[in-house]
């Protein structure tokens, strides 16, 4: 939130306003007490709370999981998110290892972001935790909902029952990024990539296709509201998307 300065009259009121500064200032990045960031505790789990445990650095991670990202992106797909705190989680992930930053070659010349591969060994941590919050009464599903989190849903939501004996190539465009999902052998693989030889392409957001594979909705309906495009093999489309159920919600006591 921004706070505007408000001033009372006065002599020097009357005098020309100072030129304006042409730079921005930069992020202001607040180091914390060693003590405030430290569970003092042996335990791996409590240790991984150290690493992980500030609020939004998890969140980080799960952008990253795709690629590099430059810190712009970032921002964008975490709604929410200030930049000074977005700066400190990036400082704070750099530092433990677990992402690394680097300048791409002109002509884009920008600095982007991106997991070690230490940071992409994270992956069962989202899994985990997203099979397990998905039980939750309290969970909203109509909250913003990234790219990063809809592929990574796929990968942890797939029944590999339902998907048994399935062999598909998957495009996605959401946005302005191409997704390529490779369904065999009960398991689906996702990865940047252009979307040649598919089998099946879905053109939307990603709330969009949260509604159609959780959410139930009707794919015509969907492409008739102009949500939501299909393009290659319909009958496919209509199997892939019943392909993640949802685990029961749990029982919250009386």
């Amino acid at each position: 939130m921004k706070l505007q300065k408000i001033t009372t009259a006065t002599k020097t009121s009357q005098a020309a306003p100072k030129k304006a500064a042409s730079k921005k200032a930069a992020p202001k990045v607040t180091k914390r007490a060693e003590t405030q960031r430290r569970y003092k505790d042996a335990c791996a789990t409590a240790h991984a709370l150290d690493l992980v445990g500030d609020r939004w650095a998890l969140l980080v991670i799960r952008e990253l999981i795709w690629g590099a990202r430059r810190f712009g992106d970032l921002r964008a797909s975490l709604p929410g998110i200030s930049a000074n705190v977005l700066t400190q989680r990036l400082n704070d992930l750099e530092a433990a290892g677990i992402l690394t930053r680097r300048k791409l070659p002109p002509p884009a010349g920008v600095q982007v972001y991106e997991l070690t591969e230490w940071g992409l060994e994270s992956e069962p941590i989202f899994q985990a935790l997203g099979r397990w919050a998905a039980r939750s009464p309290q969970h909203d599903p109509t909250l913003p909902f990234s790219i990063s989190s809809l592929l990574l849903s796929l990968r942890t939501m797939l029944d590999p029952d339902l998907a048994a004996g399935m062999t598909a190539r998957i495009g996605f465009r959401l946005e302005d990024q191409s997704f390529l999902a490779e369904l065999a052998d009960g398991r689906i693989e996702i990865a940047p990539q252009a979307l040649d030889g598919v089998d099946l392409i879905f053109t939307g957001t990603p709330p969009i296709l949260a509604a159609a594979i959780y959410g139930g909705q009707d794919l015509k309906a969907l492409e008739a509201a102009g949500l939501l495009k299909i393009a290659g093999d319909r009958k496919l489309a209509e199997r892939f998307v019943g392909l993640f159920p949802l685990p029961p919600k749990a029982s919250l006591p009386s």
